[in-house]
């Protein structure tokens, strides 16, 4: 339903599973993706994301460092990193991140052991540091979705944003929108995903976590 939506991106996040219940949510997602000419990446686990043979995997700080999951997955996935400042983004980005994270922008309940409330500055100042994607992460919602974007996020992550609200593809469609009301011209090469540049993939500007 977030695919019909219009998010280009799902990830899975189920940080009590065991791996076997989450191979096969991977598994399942991958096929739908691929369906849909999508992407789909994994939070945390790589071994998930490269059994299942998803596009790509999600790393926190205290994860896998993002030069060993190069290694492991190869030139040709996608590697994101959540990050709260320059240091953590510039580092993320030298050892191979294809994307960075910022976050928690907002106060959210999602992720209640990660920073809270980083405020909108850190957006700015890491775009002006990395030249990879920054998507902003934590307690995005319709009320402050353009406000990330005009801080300088190429994209959002959004969890009940989306997956909480009573119409799920109404909520990512409504998402999408609210982005492309402050960010209408958007380019294959503003968001520079290896991935985005399969034509078949279309370089829509929602990212959903």
């Amino acid at each position: 339903m977030a695919y019909e939506g219009g998010a280009d991106v799902v990830q899975l996040r189920m940080k009590h599973a065991d791996g076997g219940d989450m191979l096969s949510q991977a598994i399942a997602i991958r096929e739908i993706a691929e369906d849909m000419c999508r992407i789909f990446i994994v939070n945390d686990r790589v071994d998930i994301a490269i059994a299942s043979g998803a596009d790509g995997v999600h790393l926190g700080q205290s994860d896998i460092p993002v030069d060993v999951a190069r290694r492991l997955m190869g030139s040709d996935a996608l590697i994101g990193c959540s990050v709260t400042t320059v240091e953590e983004a510039v580092k993320a980005v030298e050892d191979g991140a294809d994307y960075v994270g910022v976050g928690s922008i907002f106060t959210t309940s999602t992720k209640p052991d990660a920073a809270q409330g980083l405020g909108l500055s850190p957006i700015y100042e890491i775009k002006q540091a990395v030249d990879v994607p920054v998507v902003a992460i934590g307690g995005i919602n319709r009320g402050n979705i353009q406000d990330v974007i005009r801080a300088g996020a190429d994209s959002a992550a959004v969890v009940s944003a989306v997956v909480a609200q009573d119409d799920v593809r109404a909520a990512a469609h409504d998402l999408r929108d609210l982005i492309l009301k402050v960010r209408p011209h958007i380019r294959p090469d503003d968001i520079n995903f290896r991935l985005l540049q399969v034509p078949s993939i279309p370089p829509h500007p929602l990212y959903y976590l």
